[in-house]
């Protein structure tokens, strides 16, 4: 499977807004992420942080412009890219085990292939990587045969970004993963999310409305921003921000923290010079 190479060419997106008229979320959207980068996107509510993950899933199609992955048009959802989206995406009839082998099976013998003795003998492999992959995430053996309403929002998402990574997706998409957990699960999860992708290299992207999340967990944020309502976002800062986590100097992250939500503000882009980006991730590192 390829790299995990993203790039985004000049992406608009037009909504209908009724009566032939239209309403701009993304407005000529240059963006280019590498292979194995955790990229984090921020941007206040309604700006199109989840429009853009969606056109790099292949989920929607820009109206103008195009997004590509390792080189290929964005054209449907695939096992390209992984996706967690803020609330929890497990099937609610099967068990923990269940929901994480699913995407395996379905990959390999489709829906119709239920009785075949060649499925009989792989599920017992994908059963034996999911417990593996569960465990990864910090979950236990005995938590396999339990349902989603027994577990709590934080094993939740720990199953559903199980779910994602067993596939080996080459990218992770992340809306909002965490957004809905409670402050010590959340802390939980973003230091789990971050060991993973340095154990893993898989290219990471992570929207959060969580500024100090944003700049702790990636290697680089990127600000959406408009400069007036209807007239879409641009990218307002693209900042490197080196090896920042959540033990690193408070002031560090302050001082980066406060930068990006400069950009936010509606009229202020403050795209970042070279000069910016390299004094920025030599104060990070």
């Amino acid at each position: 499977m390829a790299n995990g190479q993203i790039r985004v060419e000049d992406a608009v997106v037009d909504y209908s807004a009724g009566r032939g008229a239209s309403h701009r979320v993304l407005n000529r959207i240059n963006l280019e992420i590498g292979s194995g980068e955790f990229v984090s996107i921020v941007g206040k509510t309604g700006c199109g942080k989840s429009t853009l993950l969606r056109l790099i899933l292949g989920e929607e199609r820009p109206t103008g412009g195009r997004v590509l992955v390792n080189d290929q048009v964005r054209a449907h959802p695939d096992r390209l890219c992984g996706y967690v989206p803020q609330k929890y995406s497990l099937f609610p009839d099967k068990t923990v085990l269940a929901n994480v082998v699913f995407g395996l099976d379905v990959s390999e013998f489709g829906p119709l292939s239920f009785f075949s003795p060649q499925r009989r003998r792989r599920m017992r492999e994908f059963r034996a990587t999911a417990l593996l992959y569960l465990e990864r995430t910090g979950l236990t053996e005995s938590d396999a045969g339990k349902y989603p309403h027994q577990l709590s929002g934080g094993m939740q998402q720990r199953v559903a970004i199980a779910q994602a990574l067993i596939m080996k997706p080459p990218i992770l998409l992340m809306d909002e993963a965490f957004s809905a957990l409670d402050p010590g699960t959340r802390k939980e999860m973003q230091s789990l999310m971050k060991d993973l992708w340095r154990s893993s290299g898989t290219t990471v992207v992570f929207v959060t409305h969580n500024t100090e999340e944003a700049v702790c967990l990636g290697s680089r944020v990127i600000v959406l921003s408009g400069n007036s309502p209807g007239e879409g976002s641009r990218v307002a800062l693209d900042l490197p921000v080196g090896n920042l986590d959540f033990g690193s100097h408070p002031e560090d992250i302050r001082n980066l923290a406060e930068q990006i939500d400069r950009a936010m503000l509606p009229g202020l882009h403050v795209e970042s010079t070279a000069a910016e980006m390299s004094l920025a991730y030599g104060n990070a590192t």
